[in-house]
């Protein structure tokens, strides 16, 4: 019962269940809508993230995909192609964490903080 209360639903009260459940379903379908329309936004959302004081830029989506890249010149030496790669790495991982963090707080915002496994 605490689980429900934290996610916004009414308590049971008064022992009878017909009228109280059926306001239990909608509140969840309205949720379930609501959490719909987040993830919908969440596509259209991005977040940017670097490495090397710059010399890696990525921007990655809230569908957690690399939109755009942006390499400066510097970065790229012939003689050291494994530093570019922990360049990149580094700022994609970056770019991934905040798409994660900003899809949590987003859904946070309709669960009340409450973790549900698998949205996010």
């Amino acid at each position: 019962m605490d689980v429900l209360k934290l996610a916004g639903f009414k308590g049971m009260g008064g022992g009878g269940m017909g009228g109280n459940m059926s306001q239990m379903l909608k509140q969840a379908q309205k949720m379930q809508e609501d959490m719909a329309k987040v993830q919908e936004e969440l596509l259209t959302k991005t977040v940017d993230a670097s490495s090397g004081g710059g010399m890696v830029q990525v921007v990655v989506s809230g569908k957690m995909e690399l939109v755009d890249i942006k390499i400066k010149p510097e970065a790229v030496d012939p003689e050291d192609v494994e530093m570019l790669e922990d360049l990149i790495k580094a700022a994609l991982n970056e770019g991934l964490r905040k798409a994660q963090e900003m899809a949590s707080q987003e859904m946070g915002k309709l669960t009340g903080g409450l973790k549900i496994p698998g949205l996010f």
